[in-house]
């Protein structure tokens, strides 16, 4: 193996005196109709550009780029066959490269399972501008990672690994020294509601903060891409005022009756109700349209927050450590691919797969413990990875006159028995409750999106209910996942269930959880052979319980903060804290200790062991403007 990466390091060295050209797909000028997907880019070298069109082509992206010798190049696409991996002899995601208009005769997408340069043969360009286009041939998620045309003909391309990265430096001559993206009191990474109210949460207590975000849209799992809705009730003992900052991101359309019903203003609660009733659009709690989950209302309160700086499009990649500190994070911009370094003095983890303490080296934990391990009444004796998995979700909607879907032989196959005869995936439809929710994110993917083309397929051209669905067409099918589970780094206490349903009362209480302790399984239909692309839930009540402040800073990492689904809890305590309105009370409580840490310049733990009564009348004042928006004044 070190044989032939010398034997590669040495073509490349030597093909650096060609003409090389090098694009990134994800950098052209114009995507058209295709998407930029950046959820393996820790595993697979980059983001990439994906053509999500439910069974429809989608419009052309194309870029120009120039050429000084005119001449014959060879041309290399990294791309893959993403349904390979099943076994599948057909090719779903096929799609060409066109060159100053003319198709390639090469067709991409159809081969490897995994990512790889599929080579397209050898054009002839005109020296000057030259304009590349992909063409989607099936609207079924093809995928292009890059293009690389070349003058040597003979020359060797790495697909992975430490290899392809320092390829893609040399070639795209991305510069070794990141820029200056500035230096903060708090850097939180992750713009999830979690992540979102840590920032705010610290600006307005007089933190210079940055808040760096891998999406174009704020909001995580609540976001338009991803489509699901806040759960949790928030303005609870013993910190009422904790949770008025997750309202003022758009509280409108999130609460579903039962937690109107439940919440203990009645005030609030009639107001609730009222705009139900005004919209009844937003009852629809996950898999609704995307005007329910409000994006510019999350955006614009950040963009006009004093203190604070929003970093959207940029992948933190790696982080910069001194002793047990960390002292920066290395931001990638997923379109341009530009490099920038946050410095802070503090930190908080809000990317939900706790990326950041993995890098940093913090502890942390993956999968479920045992019982052993935990004492915890429903752990396994013996402990597994088994995790909670990630929601897929889609909708259909009624059309005025018949609509067609292609067929799917490529897809998970099903009959009148085992088909599901519905219009909208909500939650249940959940994927890779054995899979690593990280390392596999892309697959995990793919296969929830073969189920529900493949049922999809059945119910519009095979099934004795194809009448019913003839008016019916596939609308939305989320290609951003929703993750429920990944890493959980450890604090100096982790939460157990025993604890919450115990009611064991800790000193540093602070945000209160109320969602029940909601674990999911898979759940396998009687006559699919495949993994199971369903779930149930298996819910315990709970009462209302005031979870600790040392859930909320590493245990081994000085300046590290957390909050969101991966603070300091085992497998089975997540069940009820990875509701989004409480990881956002979770993200006031860090966004007041991190001010306390500037105003005592401290870190996180010596809050728990010198400040924690100051950091209890944060709490009781509370960080958001307080009320509910009445009816009449919907956004």
């Amino acid at each position: 193996m070190k044989l032939l990466w010398m034997i590669l390091l040495l073509s490349i060295s030597w093909s650096l005196k060609a003409d090389n050209i090098f694009i990134e797909a994800e950098s052209f000028d114009n995507k058209g109709g295709w998407v930029l997907d950046n959820q393996s880019m820790k595993q697979m070298g980059s983001s990439y550009l994906l053509a999500h069109g439910l069974g429809i082509p989608v419009k052309n992206a194309s870029t120009k780029f120039q050429i000084e010798n005119k001449g014959k190049y060879r041309i290399w696409v990294r791309t893959r066959n993403w349904v390979k991996k099943w076994d599948q002899t057909a090719a779903p995601g096929r799609f060409k490269v066109l060159l100053n208009g003319k198709a390639l005769e090469k067709t991409f997408g159809t081969e490897k399972a995994e990512w790889h340069w599929q080579n397209g043969g050898i054009i002839t360009l005109k020296a000057g501008e030259n304009k590349i286009e992909l063409q989607d041939l099936t609207g079924f998620d093809g995928r292009c990672d890059a293009v690389f045309l070349t003058s040597d003909m003979n020359m060797l391309l790495p697909d992975s690994g430490n290899e392809l990265a320092d390829f893609r430096r040399n070639m795209s001559e991305e510069p070794i020294i990141p820029e200056d993206g500035g230096e903060y009191d708090l850097v939180v990474v992750g713009g999830g509601i979690a992540g979102c109210c840590a920032a705010i949460s610290a600006a307005r207590l007089g933190c210079k903060v940055a808040l760096i975000q891998n999406r174009p849209v704020l909001g995580g799992n609540n976001s338009s891409e991803v489509r699901v809705g806040l759960s949790g009730l928030i303005t609870q003992q013993p910190y009422p005022q904790l949770g008025n900052l997750v309202d003022e991101l758009g509280p409108v359309g999130y609460w579903n009756d039962w937690e109107a019903q439940q919440d203990t203003s009645s005030l609030r609660s009639k107001q609730i109700m009222n705009i139900l009733r005004q919209e009844p659009a937003r009852k629809i709690h996950n898999a609704g349209p995307s005007f329910i989950y409000e994006d510019n209302k999350k955006l614009e309160l950040l963009q006009n927050e004093k203190n604070l700086n929003l970093f959207l499009n940029t992948q933190a990649v790696d982080v910069q450590i001194k002793g047990n500190k960390i002292i920066a994070i290395i931001g990638k911009n997923i379109e341009s691919g530009k490099e920038y370094i946050f410095k802070g003095q503090l930190f908080s983890d809000c990317t939900g797969d706790g990326e950041i303490g993995f890098l940093a080296g913090a502890d942390y934990r993956m999968g479920r413990e045992s019982k052993a391990e935990t004492g915890e009444l429903r752990a396994p004796l013996i402990a597994d990875q088994l995790v909670m998995g990630t929601s897929v979700q889609w909708y259909a909607e009624d059309t005025q006159d018949i609509s067609v879907f292609p067929n799917c032989p490529w897809a998970i196959q099903f009959n009148d028995t085992t088909c599901i005869p519905i219009t909208r995936g909500d939650w249940d439809w959940e994927v890779g409750l054995n899979d690593n929710q990280i390392t596999e994110i892309e697959s995990i993917r793919d296969y929830a999106l073969r189920a529900i083309y493949g049922n999809w397929d059945f119910l519009k051209n095979k099934s004795k209910m194809k009448e019913q669905f003839a008016r019916k067409e596939l609308t939305w099918v989320a290609y951003i996942g929703g993750k429920r589970e990944s890493r959980r780094l450890m604090g100096d206490l982790v939460l157990r269930e025993q604890d919450i349903l115990n009611n064991i009362q800790y000193e540093d209480a602070t945000f209160t959880t109320t969602w029940g302790i909601d674990l999911h399984y898979p759940k396998p239909i009687p006559g699919i052979k495949e993994a199971p692309f369903l779930s149930y839930c298996d819910v315990q009540d709970i009462k209302p319980y005031a979870v600790p402040y040392r859930c909320l800073y590493s245990r081994n990492i000085e300046n590290l903060f957390m909050a969101g689904r991966n603070i300091s809890v085992t497998h089975i305590a997540l069940g009820t804290v990875r509701v989004m309105r409480t990881g956002g009370m979770m993200g006031e409580v860090v966004g007041m200790a991190a001010s306390l840490c500037k105003k005592h310049c401290t870190n996180p733990r010596y809050i728990y062991l010198k400040y924690l009564s100051e950091l209890k009348t944060l709490m009781k004042r509370g960080i958001g403007k307080p009320g509910f928006p009445e009816a009449g004044n919907i956004n």
